[in-house]
């Protein structure tokens, strides 16, 4: 599913339009990297927790030269399913 498409759908469940379904949309991503950026968590009972995990500095070989390669430390978003989103993909 697209963004687009996701944002009819919104729309026609909600009974509303299309703009105003984006407006959500994009209300909701942003809202949720603002919160990631400064260290929080979102957690949506029964959908999911994003969350921002760290990562360690680590050498790595590129497999195709066999050289090796510095990769510095970092943090990296993650979604953890909840309990509900599970059960209804199975």
């Amino acid at each position: 599913m697209t963004k687009a498409e996701l944002i009819e759908r919104m729309a026609l469940r909600a009974k509303i339009s299309k703009r105003a379904a984006g407006i959500a949309l994009n209300t909701f991503v942003e809202s949720v990297t603002n919160a990631l950026q400064s260290g929080d968590k979102v957690a949506l009972v029964g959908f999911g927790t994003f969350s921002v995990s760290k990562r360690k500095a680590r050498t790595a070989r590129n497999p195709r030269t066999g050289e090796r390669i510095d990769v510095p430390a970092k943090r990296a978003p993650k979604f953890k399913a909840g309990r509900d989103l599970k059960n209804a993909v199975k």
